[in-house]
């Protein structure tokens, strides 16, 4: 009787580290921002919750979605990597959304003619020859434009690339 009960102790045990690490590797997960980018909406060291499924089915061992089912939408607070590190940034603009260009006195990007970004002379070169925010790419921008390292330096995020959404805070 004891082997059974050991047994059946050792099964459940077993099971929900197997259920659990799926959860984590698929579906959600608890994640610490590091950093001030996202400053004053997520602070440095504060714990968020990642919806993993958001907008797909991610690749656990890669930088992609396995399938895809929707995708990040303008005020989404999402997750990708960079550089093998997951990083966090709000979609500021989605496929086809209009950019333009102030360079009166500084420099100011425009989106959808409605959101101001300040860029640096070095972001306005980066991002100066598109008009529009390519097919199946999100600009991703830190809520903290002077701290923030992020879509203006590096480029647009492919979909495929956004591994989740911060569902709380």
């Amino acid at each position: 009787m004891k082997k059974i009960k050991s047994f059946s102790l050792f099964y459940c045990i077993f099971t929900g580290l197997i259920i659990a690490s799926l959860v984590k590797l698929f579906i959600f997960e608890f994640l610490t921002v590091d950093g001030s980018s996202m400053e004053p909406v997520l602070q440095n060291t504060q714990t968020i919750f990642v919806n993993k499924t958001a907008y797909g089915i991610p690749n656990p061992f890669g930088s992609e979605l396995l399938v895809q089912w929707s995708k990040p939408e303008t005020g989404d607070i999402v997750i990708y990597l960079y550089n093998n590190n997951l990083v966090v940034k709000r979609c500021v603009a989605t496929q086809n959304a209009t950019l333009d260009y102030l360079t009166d006195s500084r420099y100011i990007l425009l989106v959808e003619r409605k959101i101001q970004i300040p860029l640096t002379e070095e972001q306005y070169l980066n991002l100066k020859d598109c008009s529009s925010v390519p097919e199946n790419y999100i600009l991703a921008i830190g809520d903290n434009y002077e701290e923030s390292f992020d879509s203006r330096n590096y480029g647009f995020i492919p979909v495929t690339n956004v591994l989740g959404k911060v569902i709380c805070r």
